[in-house]
C-alpha cells in the first residue's frame, strides 16, 4: 500500500474523515428536518446562475470543515495563480490561460512580458471578417459560387465544444447564417464524413480544419479524405480550376502550427492562431469557436466570451464560502471522497443542452482522471468520478431505474433553465410551448426530491412492496439559469471548468495535461504502421496479434 498522502495528513483532511464516521449514514430527509431554510443556507447565485446545494448529504458543518480544506490546499491563491497566467500546468510548464481568451480589449494580461490581450482580439478580429464575409455570401468558392456548407473536421475539445455550443444556441442564429449549414465531423472511420460528402456540393462547401498540434491522426485523416474529394471534382482537366485555388478557398485552418497549416496548403490569410497555452479542452472561447461564431454570429459569440468572463470575475471575487465553483467542486470531494459515491451523472432539462454532458466528460475525465500527484507520488486516495448524462427527460425514461432502484450510488446534476418560449409570437403556440417548460421543470424538480426521499415523496404515504421500495438519499445539484442564452451558458461552462480547477488544487493533480491520451495515440500509430506493413506483429501479446491477423484475413477477402 503506498505510504500516506500529504492530503491525507492535512489537519482539515483528519476532521473531515472524523466528521464522515460521526455523521454516520444520516439520511438526507433528517438533514432537512433539522434544519428549516435549507434551501436558503445551501444556495448562492452568480452570473445569471442559481446554484442549490441544498439536497447534497452534507451539513453546514460539513461545508466548513470542506471550506478549511480548500483554504489549507491553498486554492485562494491557486485562483489567483491561474488567472494571473503563472504557470499552473506543472508537467508542461507553461500557464493555462483558457480565461485570457474571454478577457474584454479593454483589460491587460501580461504573462512573462507579454500581454496576451491584443494578439487575442487580433484573432477575434480575423475571426469577425471571415463570419462576416460567409455571411453576406461574398466567400466564393473556387468556381464563383458562394459558400452553403461548413464542415469543422476536428476531434475532442475542436470537436465538442463547438458542437455543444452550437446545438445550445440554436435559437440565436444570427442575421445571414440561415444562409450557411454548419456540420462536424470528428469520427477516423470516417462515417460522418462519408454521409456529408454523399450530399453536399463541393463548389459550395467549405472546410474547416481544427488542430491544435496539427498532427492528429483522427482530423488528419478526415481532411486528406476532404481535400481530396475537392481536388478530384474541382481542379484538373475536368474543371480546369487550379489546385491552389480550390484549396485556398475551400479551407481554414486553427492551429498552434502555423507552418504545418502552410505545408499542408492551407492559405495563410485563411489560418487562425491557436496558442499553446490553451488546451484543447478548453479552447472553445477562441478560434476554436469558429463555427460557433458562423452560426449565432460574432455579437451572440462575443456575449458568450462576456458570459464566462462574469464567472471569472465571480470565481477570483467571491469569498469561498459564496464561490459557485469552490462550492461546486467542494461538494465532488465531499462525495468521493468521504462518500464514495464514483459515478456522477449529468442531467439538462433542455433540449438545446443534449452535448452538455458528452462536452462534460472530456472536460472532467481528461482533466482530473489522474493518479499521482504533482511530485509523481501514488495517490492514495480517489479523483475524478465517472462522468455521463443524457437529457434528463429521456434518461428517465432509459437510466432513472437505476438511480432510484440501483445498488450503484450516484451524484447527479440536474440542470435548467427557468424561462422559454417568451419570444414566441403567436400567443396560442406560446401558450402550448410554455405548458410544455412548466412540464419539464416539474420532471427536473420532482426527481430531485424523490432521489432525496424515496418513496416517502408520496403524498398518501402508503406502505410500499419491497420490489416499488427505494429508499432515497441520493445527492443531488440544481443548477438554474435565468434563461439560456449566450451569456448564461458561457457563465455554466466557466462555472464547471473552474470547478474541475479547484478540485484538481486539493487532490493535488495536474489537470490541463493529458499524457495517457498520447500514450493512446503513439501506441495507436504503431498499430497503424503494423497493419498497414503486414509485419510486426509477431512482438504483440497474443490477442493483439490476433486481432491484427483477423483483420489481415479480413482485407484479403475484400474485393
Amino acid at each position: 500500500m503506498p505510504s500516506a498522502s500529504p492530503l491525507s495528513r492535512r489537519p482539515a483532511w483528519r476532521a473531515l474523515v472524523a466528521h464522515r464516521e460521526a455523521l454516520g449514514e444520516v439520511h438526507l430527509k433528517t438533514l432537512f428536518a433539522e434544519q428549516p431554510g435549507r434551501h436558503r443556507a445551501f444556495t448562492r447565485s452568480a452570473a445569471g446562475l442559481t446554484l442549490d446545494l441544498a439536497k447534497q448529504r452534507w451539513s453546514p458543518e460539513t461545508r466548513e470543515l470542506l471550506l478549511a480544506l480548500a483554504r489549507e490546499a491553498g486554492v485562494p491563491r491557486a485562483i489567483g495563480r491561474l488567472l494571473d497566467g503563472e504557470r499552473v500546468n506543472i508537467s508542461e510548464d507553461r500557464p493555462a490561460l483558457h480565461t485570457a481568451l474571454r478577457l474584454p480589449a479593454s483589460a491587460s494580461l501580461v504573462v512573462e512580458g507579454e500581454d496576451l490581450v491584443p494578439a487575442v482580439h487580433h484573432t477575434l478580429a480575423r475571426m469577425e471578417a471571415m463570419v462576416t464575409k460567409l455571411h453576406a455570401g461574398q466567400w466564393r468558392g473556387a468556381t464563383g459560387k458562394p459558400i452553403r456548407d461548413v464542415v469543422n473536421l476536428g476531434v475532442g475539445g475542436s470537436d465538442l465544444g463547438p458542437l455543444m455550443v452550437t446545438h445550445a444556441l440554436a435559437d440565436f442564429r444570427a442575421e445571414g447564417s440561415q444562409a450557411l449549414e454548419v456540420h462536424f465531423a470528428s469520427t477516423m472511420d470516417g462515417s460522418q464524413l462519408a454521409d456529408y460528402l454523399g450530399r453536399l456540393n463541393p463548389e459550395t462547401t467549405l472546410f474547416v480544419l481544427s488542430s491544435k498540434s496539427f498532427t492528429t491522426i483522427d482530423t488528419l485523416s478526415n481532411a486528406r479524405t476532404a481535400r481530396d474529394w475537392l481536388l478530384a471534382r474541382l481542379a484538373g482537366e475536368r474543371v480546369g480550376m487550379p489546385a491552389a485555388l480550390v484549396m485556398r478557398q475551400h479551407f481554414i485552418g486553427v492551429s498552434a502550427s502555423p507552418e504545418k497549416m502552410h505545408d499542408w496548403g492551407i492559405d495563410d490569410a485563411h489560418q487562425l492562431e491557436f496558442w499553446e497555452w490553451v488546451g484543447g479542452r478548453y479552447s472553445l472561447w477562441g478560434a476554436i469557436g469558429l463555427p460557433i461564431a458562423l452560426v449565432v454570429g460574432m455579437d451572440h459569440f462575443r456575449e458568450l466570451l462576456a458570459g464566462a468572463h462574469a464567472m471569472d470575475r465571480h470565481f477570483r471575487e467571491a469569498e469561498l464560502a459564496d464561490n459557485l465553483p469552490v462550492l461546486l467542486a467542494l461538494a465532488g470531494i465531499w462525495n468521493v471522497n468521504f462518500l464514495d459515491i464514483r459515478a456522477h451523472s449529468i442531467l439538462p432539462y433542455d433540449g438545446r443542452l443534449e452535448y452538455f454532458a458528452a462536452y462534460l466528460e472530456q472536460l472532467e475525465m481528461e482533466s482530473n482522471g489522474k493518479s499521482v500527484t504533482h511530485d509523481g507520488h501514488q495517490l492514495d486516495y480517489a479523483t475524478c468520478p465517472v462522468l455521463w448524462g443524457q437529457l434528463g427527460p429521456n434518461a428517465q425514461h432509459a437510466f432513472y431505474q437505476l438511480l432510484h432502484q440501483g445498488t450503484q450510488a450516484v451524484v447527479c446534476d440536474f440542470i435548467a433553465p427557468l424561462r422559454r418560449y417568451d419570444e414566441v409570437a403567436d400567443a396560442a403556440t406560446r401558450a402550448h410551448l410554455k405548458e410544455q417548460h412548466r412540464l419539464t421543470l416539474a420532471n427536473c424538480f420532482a426527481q430531485s426530491r424523490v432521489l432525496m426521499l424515496g418513496d416517502e415523496a408520496l403524498a398518501d404515504g402508503d406502505a410500499q412492496p419491497s420490489h416499488k421500495r427505494y429508499r432515497g438519499n441520493q445527492p443531488s445539484t440544481t443548477l438554474l439559469l435565468e434563461r439560456l442564452t449566450p451569456a448564461t451558458l458561457g457563465a455554466l461552462i466557466a462555472l464547471y471548468e473552474h470547478k474541475v480547477y479547484v478540485q484538481a488544487v486539493i487532490w493535488d493533480i495536474n489537470p490541463f495535461d493529458q499524457w495517457g491520451v498520447e500514450l493512446g495515440k503513439r501506441i495507436a500509430g504503431e498499430t497503424e504502421r503494423i497493419l498497414a506493413g503486414r509485419r510486426g506483429q509477431e512482438a504483440m501479446d497474443d490477442s493483439s496479434r490476433g486481432l491484427i491477423e483477423a483483420f489481415w484475413a479480413a482485407e484479403a477477402e475484400a474485393p
